[in-house]
Parts: structure tokens; sequence; C-alpha cells
């Protein structure tokens, strides 16, 4: 699995961060979305397909 963030998309909420907190995180200075991680083990696999799913900006993409 391949993760790809829009951050031009990305309106802050966090919900990406809930989700996978070990792939994603929030810049500081205005939330914007920070991809920690972006070829997540497997074991991360459906907590990243959850942070793509809640975002409610579509900021998140997942190649497989």
């Amino acid at each position: 699995m391949k993760v790809l963030v829009d951050q031009e998309k990305c309106v802050a909420s966090g919900q990406c961060v809930v989700a996978a907190p070990d792939v994603f995180d929030q810049r500081d200075s205005d939330g914007v979305v920070v991809l920690l991680d972006p070829a997540p083990p497997a074991a991360q696999d459906d907590d990243v397909r959850q942070a793509a799913a809640v975002c409610p900006a579509l900021a998140i993409t997942i190649e497989e």
C-alpha cells in the first residue's frame, strides 16, 4: 500500500490522526495533515483505509 496526501485539500479536521496515528500527524502551525509513513506496514492497512474514508476533504489517496 502506498499512501498519498493532498495538503491543499486538507481542512485540518484531524480524523486521519485519530484513525491512524502512526501514519498521519498534523502541522502545529495550521493543523494540515503530515504523512509520517507513505508505505505503512500491512498491519496498518485497515487504519489507513479508515482514515481515508473519514477524511471530510478526501485528501488521502491509497494506491494498492
